[in-house]
């Protein structure tokens, strides 16, 4: 027998919703992964905050993790932001091989989708070259050089 929830819960109107930012754990090195992101973006980091910043006897910073990334910004588009993290060693690791998940980008043209396609994809594996798709968009997939997975992606209609 399932559990029924007690009262009806009424679905959130998404039309309401201002955005979803994708927001990436790194093994420290997200300040560099960053930085290459904003070569391809443009535009600048609204914010970048390191451990060191928020060191304090209830939150203590071990000296080589004192300059990894806290939290970083960069928008990217109309309403969206790039947000990342470096996850400092006494978190674990960060398991590249169970995240399976992929950021989507919906480029304005054809012209802009090759940009971020072919910057974005540098030194990565291409997964599906971008190109005409069975479902009629313009498409490619990758995992860019910090195994962070892509899908660029162009819709005329």
């Amino acid at each position: 027998m399932y559990l029924q929830p007690k009262k009806k819960i009424k679905p959130f109107n998404i039309n309401i919703m201002r955005s979803i930012n994708p927001w990436i754990n790194f093994n420290g090195n997200a300040e560099e992964a960053f930085t290459f992101y904003k070569s391809v973006f443009g535009g600048e980091f609204t914010k970048i905050i390191r451990f060191k910043d928020l060191a304090s006897a209830e939150f203590p910073v071990a000296e080589h993790e004192a300059n990894k990334i806290m939290y970083i910004a960069l928008p990217i588009g109309k309403n969206n932001t790039l947000i990342a993290n470096d996850v400092p060693e006494f978190m674990g690791r960060v398991n590249e091989n169970e995240n399976r998940s992929k950021i989507a980008i919906s480029a304005e043209s054809r012209e802009e989708a090759d940009k971020v396609f072919n910057g974005l994809s540098t030194g990565g594996d291409i997964e599906g070259p971008i190109g005409d798709s069975p479902w009629g968009t313009y498409a490619g997939m990758f995992r860019d050089k910090y195994g962070i997975e892509w899908i660029v992606e162009f819709d005329p209609l």
